[in-house]
């Protein structure tokens, strides 16, 4: 029996790294405004289409990355602080932690599409909802970015906690998908086929297209042009 199993598949990690990167640069190109706010929305469409292909990687991926996983573990909260737990993957506090963290990112990202800086960004849902709807989902669109760099926070603190006093090293199995194997039941993951991967990839992509056209579907139609002026 080999003393690692593989815990994280490859598209999990990839997807995680990806969003570190945008939810890193949203978060930049957002506090400085200005002309960056072009980029803010272009990567707030790219942390969408993340969480679009998370959702259904959830459904469709490997053993640990599987929401019936996710969900259940806060489950074996007693059991895990009586240190009983002896599963591999995701703890009780780390899917908690998973579930806000995603959760707010698409908080985030969802009112991000109606909000607008009432000078020249409006995201690309802005005509779907009332101007004080929109108003009301860009204050808090806003002020929810201090929660999320307390939940961000949180994240790298337990990181560190892990791999200084626990012995840990989950940052090595992100990267490298296996993480050693603690008890002799644990297994390795299985599922994530090339064709989920496709399905998935494929249900993001369409998404995002879907919400970037919409601002072009909503758009005025153009002023008629005024009529020529007659030659005499």
């Amino acid at each position: 029996m080999s003393d690692s199993i593989k815990v994280w598949d490859a598209p999990l990690r990839l997807f995680h790294g990806a969003l570190v990167l945008a939810v890193g640069a949203a978060m930049v190109t957002g506090w400085l405004g200005g002309n960056l706010m072009v980029w803010h929305g272009r990567l707030g469409l790219s942390i969408l289409g993340l969480l679009a292909f998370r959702l259904l990687w959830g459904v469709l991926g490997s053993t640990y990355a599987r929401w019936s996983r996710i969900l259940a573990a806060p489950l074996g909260l007693g059991d895990y602080l009586r240190g009983r737990w002896r599963q591999a993957g995701h703890n009780p506090l780390g899917a908690l932690s998973v579930l806000a963290l995603l959760g707010l990112l698409l908080f985030q990202t969802l009112s991000g599409l109606a909000a607008n800086d009432e000078i020249a960004f409006q995201g690309p849902l802005y005509r779907l909802v009332e101007s004080d709807t929109s108003v009301w989902l860009t204050g808090l669109h806003r002020q929810a970015k201090w929660l999320l760099l307390g939940l961000i926070g949180l994240h790298l603190l337990a990181i560190l906690y892990y791999g200084l006093v626990r012995r840990r090293p989950l940052v090595r199995a992100m990267i490298g998908g296996r993480s050693p194997r603690a008890y002799p039941e644990q297994r390795e993951a299985t599922g994530g086929a090339p064709w989920a991967l496709a399905v998935a990839l494929a249900g993001a992509v369409l998404l995002v297209w879907v919400v970037q056209s919409t601002e072009g579907w909503l758009a005025p139609p153009p002023a008629p042009a005024a009529p020529a002026a007659l030659d005499w």
